[in-house]
């Protein structure tokens, strides 16, 4: 702490030698000066000793404090040391949370991904796109807006034909009500010759409605192949389709054009169009994402639409008894007559309006000890709901 003082210097004094010079009034200024000196002295004396008690009362203060102070820093550097093990604990623990958060969070963005894919296979309008491409040529033919969204079956029925057994279709229905409610009918086998009575020879055959088990509900639940790819807009190059195929095989197994390891190779049935499936996951979606490819087969390049691979399964079925109205079926037929000749006879038999006949549409015959199949489609000519109108037969394969 400075403190501002100052000293007062007596004035002069000659010497006293009890000359003449040394009056009364010279000794008086002279204890004069000595009392302003002692007053101004004891002042100074006054202001030192209050700042000296000053200053020792800051120096205690501050000793406190000092002690204070290095109390605490005890204190915390004792309780810094006891929580370090704890900080330490707090953050391991972070941490570990931290790991746990990012890797759930990578968890949910995959499930994420997931999802959206699995919304975009599912919602028919963004499948759209990856579908491969059709002409299609509008003729004429609409249909109401409540049945925009239904599944129209068109029927293509296989029915076992045992030999010895006819199929007839007629023109009308009524005819074959007719045939069928006779339910048996004896046949002419001599039907264009002129034989007397006991050289003519006749069959007996039985007749019966022909009934067809047609679908009425159907279900279907369509699942995305993760290692299977349709190939689409296929070139026509004159080969044959196992040639095709192994070009194909051999563009998509090399891992530069993005293929892998092909595990098998097929055409769909009445299209021009291929599945390729491959041996690991993981080798279709980058192809399926990229939609459109350049494809060197031979000496050419051609542009290959690459979509998703669907498959449906059949999750639920329901079906229905259905009676042909136009067709009968003709059992008991003995092996008496070739298999043209027999056909024939029996298409001349039932034409016969006098045997209760009519015009025949379609007749498929099997002889005894042969099997056939019969394949029943969409009878156009009924004005009847395509999904389950009445069938006609089409063709016999023995």
């Amino acid at each position: 702490m400075d403190e501002d003082f100052f000293l007062l210097s007596p004035p002069p004094v000659g010497p006293r030698d009890g000359t003449p010079d040394e009056t009364p009034e010279s000794v008086r200024r002279e204890i004069e000066g000595c009392r302003e000196l002692c007053r101004a002295l004891e002042q100074e004396h006054a202001e030192l000793q209050t700042a000296k008690e000053a200053v020792e009362q800051r120096t205690r203060e501050l000793r406190k404090e000092g002690e204070l102070l290095h109390k605490n820093l005890g204190q915390q550097t004792s309780s810094s040391r006891d929580e370090e093990p704890s900080c330490q604990v707090g953050i391991f623990l972070a941490k570990e949370e931290n790991k746990r958060l990012r890797q759930e969070k990578q968890a949910l963005k995959k499930q994420l991904e997931e999802v959206g894919k699995r919304v975009a296979w599912e919602d028919p309008v963004m499948m759209l796109p990856t579908l491969p491409e059709k002409k299609m040529v509008f003729k004429g033919l609409v249909t109401n807006k409540e049945d925009m969204n239904k599944l129209m079956l068109t029927p293509l029925i296989r029915y076992p034909l045992p030999g010895g057994s006819a199929l007839i279709t007629f023109e009308k229905a009524k005819v074959a009500q007719r045939i069928i409610a006779a339910k048996e009918h004896v046949v002419e086998l001599s039907y264009g010759e002129e034989l007397e009575e006991h050289d003519r020879c006749r069959v007996r055959v039985q007749a019966a409605p022909v009934e067809l088990l047609l679908p009425s509900a159907l279900e279907m639940g369509l699942t995305r192949s993760s290692r299977s790819i349709l190939v689409s807009d296929l070139p026509s190059l004159g080969i044959s389709d196992e040639s095709l195929l192994d070009k194909l095989e051999l563009f998509f197994s090399k891992t530069k054009n993005g293929g892998g390891e092909v595990e098998s190779s097929e055409f769909l049935d009445g299209s021009s169009q291929a599945v390729l499936t491959f041996a690991q996951d993981g080798v279709a979606e980058p192809l399926i994402a990229r939609g459109r490819i350049q494809v060197l087969i031979g000496k050419g390049k051609y542009e290959l639409k690459i979509s998703p691979c669907m498959n449906g399964d059949i999750t639920s079925l329901q079906l229905q008894p259905c009676c042909c109205p136009r067709t009968v079926l003709l059992s008991g037929i003995p092996p008496v007559l070739g298999q043209e000749s027999m056909r024939d006879t029996l298409e001349i038999h039932f034409q016969k309006a006098s045997r209760g006949g009519g015009e025949v549409d379609a007749l498929a015959y099997v002889p005894a000890g042969w099997w056939g199949v019969a394949v029943f489609t969409e009878d156009v000519a009924l004005p009847q709901p395509a999904p389950l109108s009445p069938l006609a037969p089409g063709h016999g394969d023995n």
